[in-house]
C-alpha cells in the first residue's frame, strides 16, 4: 500500500525518537542496576522494551506504507543522579507527546486514520503511563526527601 509521503516523514521523524527514548532508558536502567536500586531498574528496563515496541510498530508501518526506516537515533542526554535521571527521561516524554500529538494531526489531515489510530495509543502511553509515574517519582522525592526515596528503591532486580 502506498502511503502519503509526509505521514511517512514524520513516521521516521518519530522513529528516531523513540530509538533515542530507547536508548536513554537502557543506559539509565542500567545505572540503577549498578547502583542496586533494583525497583527503579525494572521499572526503567520496563520503558525501554515499551519505546522498543514503539519503534516496532512505526517501523511496520512505514513498511506497511512503502517506505523506508530511518534508523538514526536521536541524541540523548545521560544524567548523573537519580533525580536528574529521573527529570531528563520526563523532559524526552514531554517532547516524544508533542511530537506524536503534531503527528496524530497530520493523519487526521491526510486522513490516513490507522496510522493516526496507532499514534493515539502510542501517546496514551506516553501520558498516562510513562510521564505519569516519573512526574510521581520526582513528586515522591519532593515529599519525602531524596534519601527516603532512594533507600525505597533498594532492591535487587528482577
Amino acid at each position: 500500500m502506498q502511503g502519503n509521503q509526509r505521514v511517512i516523514d514524520y513516521l521516521n521523524f518519530l522513529l528516531g525518537g523513540e530509538l533515542g527514548a530507547r536508548d536513554q532508558y537502557f543506559i539509565h536502567s542500567e545505572m540503577y542496576g549498578e547502583w542496586n536500586y533494583g525497583k527503579l531498574y525494572d521499572r526503567i528496563h520496563h520503558e525501554m522494551e515499551d519505546e522498543t515496541e514503539h519503534a516496532q510498530a512505526i517501523i511496520r508501518r512505514i513498511l506497511m506504507l512503502n517506505g523506508k526506516p530511518d534508523m538514526t537515533v536521536d541524541a540523548i542526554t545521560i544524567g548523573s543522579t537519580v533525580p536528574e535521571m529521573l527529570q531528563l527521561d520526563l523532559n524526552l516524554e514531554y517532547k516524544v507527546q508533542k511530537h506524536l500529538k503534531e503527528a496524530i494531526a497530520l493523519c487526521e489531515q491526510e486522513q490516513d486514520f490507522v496510522t493516526r489510530d496507532m499514534l493515539v495509543s502510542q501517546l496514551e502511553d506516553t501520558e498516562e503511563d510513562h510521564a505519569h509515574w516519573l512526574e510521581q517519582q520526582l513528586r515522591l522525592i519532593d515529599m519525602i526527601g531524596l534519601q527516603n526515596y532512594l533507600q525505597s528503591q533498594i532492591g535487587d532486580i528482577s
